[in-house]
């Protein structure tokens, strides 16, 4: 299964895409999608638009999850945030994918092991875990920790719908 992770941002966008077959990650791509601060806000999230759906169309995912944003103390700034997300959730919905999402903390927590964890713990995690992959920027690090994340999710559900308590136990045959 292809996964594709998104950070929000109205600035730039993460994006992170990964194959996920069982228990086993490889990275495909990541990078992120820019605005140009001098355009008007309808602009900007167009551009973001377009952007995800050449990344949608390239990439082609099988499943999506996004990040949730926590509200900070500028209300403007979580307002536009809060525009920038709904684009990301859009554009996975307009190209028939379900969308999950995920508060930070679960994903620091999915992928480091900490809700807590801080960038740079993540992105180190995220290159330990995808071997190979070479992060073009923070938010395209944290994107990957949310495809991962929604991979692993997935996995655990996927186990579980077999009968198997303990997704993680071995099973002698």
């Amino acid at each position: 299964m292809r996964v594709i992770g998104l950070d929000p941002g109205l600035r730039q966008t993460g994006w992170g895409v990964i194959e996920a077959e069982g228990s086993r990650l490889s990275h495909v791509a990541n990078g992120v999608v820019r605005s140009d601060d001098r355009l008007d806000l309808a602009k900007r999230l167009l551009q973001l638009k377009q952007g995800l759906e050449a990344v949608f169309a390239t990439h082609a995912p099988d499943s999506a999850a996004v990040e949730e944003t926590l509200a900070n103390q500028n209300p403007g700034s979580t307002l536009k945030l809060g525009m920038a997300r709904g684009v990301s959730l859009l554009v996975p919905a307009l190209a028939g994918i379900e969308v999950a999402e995920y508060l930070p903390m679960i994903v620091k927590k999915s992928v480091v092991g900490t809700g807590h964890a801080k960038k740079d713990q993540v992105e180190m995690m995220v290159t330990r875990l995808l071997p190979g992959c070479s992060i073009a920027a923070p938010d395209a690090a944290d994107a990957l920790a949310v495809a991962i994340c929604h991979a692993h999710v997935r996995a655990t559900g996927a186990a579980w719908s077999l009968g198997r308590a303990d997704p993680l136990r071995r099973v002698a045959e």
